[in-house]
């Protein structure tokens, strides 16, 4: 360590309080922005997905009201995310199993520096070595004032804070040049999409969804039956469909000795899948195409499969649904204030212009050669974040190892 630094544990330096167990039940459609660990990214406060609850101005949970420039960490599931509160997250609240940490006023420390400390990949691993619980990773904020850190002069902290925002400026900027690639990858493809659905060539019939496709809504199975058991079946929940795409970091399954009464809810590659509760948020349309790493796979409740019919192309199919005249359609007639859903009927009177077989499958090619293109470009952008992040963390171990 260089002459002049010390090191302290974070109990020396800082405040750490955990939130409030907000009840769900008492969400409302307007109040304080809940500030729960899904929320908390990397870097950021996400703002998907928002949950609000009405506080009364005066009482004891005034001390879990959150201010502009709050830091916040998540201490279960992904531990040691950091967020900041910034003025368009307010007014908000600190929910339970995620930490406020404010820096004393006699530390030895700016809040500048502690910040980047929190950023860092050496806090982060520290964090999580201290973490305990089988199916999930969970914190305290015991565990958070534990963790020692390296304190210079601070004279130096000012210059290892200046060096740093001058850096990572330059990295934004990059960044921010590569996500505008992408996006403009993107949007060539949506263009291109939604060019087909508001065209009519020859041959085109006007019908109904209901007309051209077998819809399956899926079954009730009973969570008492869940297992995490690798060898039993995966069910395809709601939550496990996102917008193209499908995700498995939270699967529930079912006993691979109990399937044959379910037979009619196997999934089958090439089918597309919709989220019948909350099928439209801020990302977009909950909606997928099971592929064969997907499977086998059962559908659940309150989530719709659809398979083409005899005149309608499954890849057509899952570039209609995909297309913001479908999504325009389901805002339109979903229900519900809490959580808005659809209905299979609803999914069924959606009307579009059916062009012949052959035009569909043309359109298909098309289409999925310009995805792959685009993908091709989301790889590249990935690849670029990613040489960002390690650039940015190797600055930030120089910078508390006392080499920058």
């Amino acid at each position: 360590m260089k002459k002049g630094w010390q090191t302290k544990k974070l109990s020396e330096l800082v405040d750490v309080q955990n939130g409030y167990a907000f009840s769900s039940k008492d969400y409302s459609d307007a109040g304080h922005f809940v500030m729960r660990i899904g929320n908390v990214q990397n870097g950021y406060i996400s703002v998907a997905d928002p949950k609000f609850i009405k506080l009364p101005a005066d009482g004891s949970l005034q001390r879990f009201v959150l201010s502009k420039g709050d830091i916040l960490v998540s201490l279960t599931g992904n531990v040691g995310r950091v967020g900041v509160i910034q003025e368009e997250h307010l007014p908000a609240a600190l929910n339970q199993r995620v930490a406020r940490i404010t820096v004393r006023e006699d530390a030895p420390v700016t809040r500048d520096l502690l910040l980047l400390f929190l950023c860092s990949d050496w806090f982060r691993e520290e964090l999580t070595g201290a973490g305990h619980g089988a199916a999930q990773q969970n914190v305290s904020t015991k565990d958070i004032i534990e963790i020692p850190i390296p304190v210079p002069p601070l004279a130096e902290q000012q210059r290892i804070v200046g060096l740093l925002d001058e850096a990572f400026a330059g990295l934004a900027t990059a960044q921010a040049h590569a996500e505008k690639n992408h996006q403009n990858a993107r949007a060539l493809f949506e263009s291109h999409l939604q060019s087909v659905f508001t065209q009519r060539g020859k041959g085109w019939k006007p019908t109904k969804l209901g007309e051209e496709i077998d819809l399956l809504a899926g079954f009730a199975f009973k969570s008492a039956q869940y297992t995490t058991k690798e060898k039993d079946v995966r069910l395809l929940r709601g939550d496990n469909i996102i917008q193209g795409c499908l995700r498995w970091d939270d699967v529930k399954r079912w006993p691979a000795t109990d399937t044959k009464e379910y037979e009619r809810y196997w999934l089958r590659e090439g089918d597309v899948v919709l989220a019948m509760d909350r099928p439209w948020v801020k990302a977009g349309l909950k909606h997928a195409t099971i592929a064969s790493d997907d499977l086998p796979c059962l559908l659940v409740q309150r989530t719709a499969r659809l398979r083409g019919g005899a005149n309608l192309d499954n890849r057509f199919l899952k570039l209609l649904i995909g297309s913001s005249a479908f999504t325009s359609h389901i805002l339109g007639v979903q229900t519900g204030i809490g959580v808005p859903h659809i209905s299979g009927q609803q999914i069924k009177d959606f009307e579009f212009a059916r062009p012949p077989l052959a035009d569909q499958r043309r359109i298909a090619d098309n289409l999925e050669s310009l995805r792959e293109e685009t993908q091709r470009l989301a790889t590249l952008y990935s690849r670029k974040q990613a040489a960002l992040a390690a650039l940015k963390q190797s600055l930030l171990h120089q910078a508390f190892t006392g080499d920058l």
